[in-house]
Formats: structure tokens, sequence, C-alpha cells
């Protein structure tokens, strides 16, 4: 994993503490030459890595990469799945078989007409597998090495206290991608402890870490407990806690816990990306 990734969320209206701010970036990155020309900004600092959900623009950057592929041969996609909040808004709209009918799921189809609670029970596991199949369709030829699992499934499962999930999204990334499984997560002690229950070791874990305890289930004192324990690969993620931290105050904080291997953070103007970057390069020294 490289040391700093650019995140997606400035491109798809996602700000945890201002709805005023989501709304305006998605405005504002409503064609791909926008969420393109600040790609290819970082790639210019170095930032050739990208973290993204399978959100339906990320599809049109994907193509973009894929026609251009000298500019692009180095560079790293890790994409987090399944998406959650696409097939959500679908059911709402188009009910459970509407959806699937849109998103060509045939064989969850099948499922879903024998009766949605088969579903959500019985085979949590092989919808996993299922939608994990489907979305990597949209990363093609490009180069995704790791693939997450997204956080909001990640903590569902967490609470609901399933392992299998775990154990075969690993094996069957591995196998069918060659990629290594990761794993997003609001409770990165609660996934630490599955992880090792299910015998997966020493794995790339994304969690929020930051100063002010954002999104840290658990609290800042067992996070860092844990990251001492190098029990994982980390990366962090909603450093500035969604602006409420100042950069330098954010990128001190993360690059003083020396376990942490990566940094992902979103950005939408060339001048964050590079005081980011400049920052952890002269922190992480």
């Amino acid at each position: 994993m490289d040391r700093v990734i650019l995140g997606d969320n400035q491109f798809f209206g996602v700000n945890h503490m201002s709805e005023e701010k989501a709304r305006a970036q998605a405005m504002r990155f409503s064609t791909v030459e926008s969420m393109m020309n600040v790609i290819d900004g970082a790639m210019e600092v170095g930032i050739n890595s990208f973290m993204c959900t399978t959100h339906d623009q990320v599809a049109e950057i994907c193509d973009h990469m894929r026609a251009n592929p000298a500019k692009y041969a180095n560079y790293h996609i890790y994409p987090c799945m399944p998406y959650a909040y696409k097939y959500a808004n679908a059911i709402t709209e188009l009910g459970v078989v509407g959806a699937l009918r849109q998103f060509a799921l045939k064989d969850l189809l099948s499922m879903a007409i024998r009766g949605s609670r088969t579903i959500v029970t019985r085979n949590f596991t092989e919808l996993i597998l299922m939608l994990i199949d489907a979305e990597m369709t949209m990363f093609k030829h490009l180069n995704t090495e790791v693939i997450f699992i997204q956080n909001i499934t990640v903590d569902l499962m967490l609470g609901l206290g399933m392992r299998e999930p775990f154990i075969e999204f690993a094996r069957h990334v591995e196998k069918k991608y060659g990629a290594e499984p990761a794993f997003q997560s609001m409770n990165l002690p609660m996934l630490l402890q599955t992880l090792e229950a299910c015998d997966i070791k020493d794995p790339i874990v994304c969690s929020s870490i930051n100063k002010s305890g954002f999104r840290m289930c658990g609290g800042i004192r067992a996070y860092e407990n844990l990251l001492r324990e190098k029990k994982c690969r980390p990366i962090a993620m909603s450093v500035f806690a969604s602006g409420a931290i100042p950069p330098q105050d954010a990128i001190d904080y993360v690059c003083s816990i020396q376990e942490i291997e990566s940094i992902v953070f979103g950005a939408s103007t060339q001048a964050h990306i590079e005081e980011t970057k400049a920052l952890i390069d002269d922190l992480s020294q």
C-alpha cells in the first residue's frame, strides 16, 4: 500500500459535518472531467492510489483510465464494496425485485423471488460474494491489488456476530482476483478481535483515526493501544474529522503513530492536495 491515498468522498457529496458543503461538492463534480482533474492533479504530486466506492460515477473514472492505459499503467485503485447506499436507494424506488433487475443480479433475483427473507438470513455470505463479483466488473483490466469490504457491511456483520462472511470474502478475493482482502470499519477494536477469531493474519484495515476521536468507536486510547500491538496493517481515514481539525494538527497526530502505514484523504482542490501531501511527507521522515 502506498503511504498516501486519495479518497472519493469529495466527488459524491459526502461531508459528515456540513450538508451544504456536501451539496456544493456534488454539484462541482458532476462530470468525469472534473473528477479526473483532481485525480491527475494528485498524480502530479506523487499520489498514485485511489480508494473508492462503486458509485456509478466511478465507472466513468474507470472507463477514462482504460481509454488511457499508458498514463494509468501504474495507478492503483482500491475498491470498497458492496456499495450499500446504491442498493438501498434502488430498493426504495424500485422494490427488491426491481432493484435486482436494474443491477442485472440474476442469481440474486431468483433468490428474491423465492423470498427476500432468504437473502437476509441463510444466504448472507452468498449475497456478499455475488455483490462483490457484480461490482468488480467496473474495474476490469485496472490495478486492484487490494479489495476492501466497506464499513457499512463490515459493521453490520460485527453487530450480528457473523464470522463466515469475513472468512469467505478473504478467500474469494484472493482466489478469484489475486488480490489482498481488506476491511473498513468504524469499530477497529471489534474488527481486529473478529478477524483474529477468523484466523485472518496481519489484515489490512482502514478506520477513522484522528486527534478528536471522530467516528472512533471505543475511543482514542483503545485505538492507540491496539495499533501499538502491530496486529494489522492500518490505514487512517477521516484524519481531518470532516474539517474539524486543522491540517497541521491532523497530520501531525496520525504521523506520530508510527504503526499507521497509509493515510487516505479526500480533497477538492489542488492546493489542499499539495498541502496535505507535503505535510505527510515532512512528518513521516
